[in-house]
């Protein structure tokens, strides 16, 4: 999904109706406050009311970070940027990431708003306590916070740069995904699997376009 021309201000129009509009909208300190409680409670829980260990509430609850990053990479990958023939599908990833390459300046659609994410998350919470028991209130928090993260990140790499030298690499994968070539540079909160997978940009060998990441940044 390529545009030949990045918009630097505004936001698209996702829908006609202004009450649709605005549920596509957020801050990302109100989806810090909608999760965060929640993790809290969890981890809390979990130790308090399941007896789980020390040991066993950190090791699951990274392993459900570090399943958050897989997830983010596979999404973005294959659903974010998905070959679509028709228009309502077109529409769809439009709506869901297209919209973010379109106008990357948006500062407000860079996390999933409140409604959807409520249900995409009660959705995978019932998927893992099927799954995983009881380990659902540990690994859910952790799988969680990974999203914290990623979306904060993903704040981060458009508004600042990078704050420690070792980051560079994270910030310039994401600006070249963007401006170079959208098949490569899924990861946002890690490169990890992009170079697991060898969709990681070589960094040594691509020129930085400072005006191009001009672009990019709020």
């Amino acid at each position: 999904m390529k545009f030949d021309k990045i918009h630097n201000k505004g936001q698209a129009q996702l829908f006609k109706n202004q009450y649709l509009e605005m549920l596509t909208k957020t801050h990302p300190l109100v989806i810090w406050g909608m999760y965060l409680p929640v993790i809290i409670y969890s981890l809390y829980y979990s130790g308090a009311k399941l007896d789980f260990s020390i040991p066993r509430i950190a090791l699951v609850f990274l392993g459900g970070m570090l399943v958050w990053t897989f997830f983010e990479y596979l999404m973005h990958r294959y659903m974010f940027h998905m070959i679509a023939d028709s228009q309502r599908a077109q529409k769809f990833i439009y709506t869901l990431h297209g919209n973010h390459h379109h106008f990357p300046r948006d500062k407000e659609r860079l996390f999933m708003p409140p409604v959807p994410s409520l249900i995409i998350s009660s959705t995978i919470f019932l998927l893992m306590r099927v799954t995983i028991g009881l380990n659902v209130f540990v690994f859910f928090p952790g799988f969680i916070l990974g999203y914290l993260l990623y979306g904060s990140m993903h704040y981060a790499i458009h508004a600042w740069n990078p704050p420690f030298k070792w980051m560079k690499p994270l910030w310039r994968n994401h600006h070249l995904h963007h401006y170079k070539d959208e098949h490569k540079g899924f990861g946002v909160s890690s490169t990890i699997w992009d170079r697991v997978f060898g969709t990681m940009f070589d960094l040594r060998k691509e020129k930085e376009d400072k005006e191009k990441v001009k672009e990019l940044m709020f």
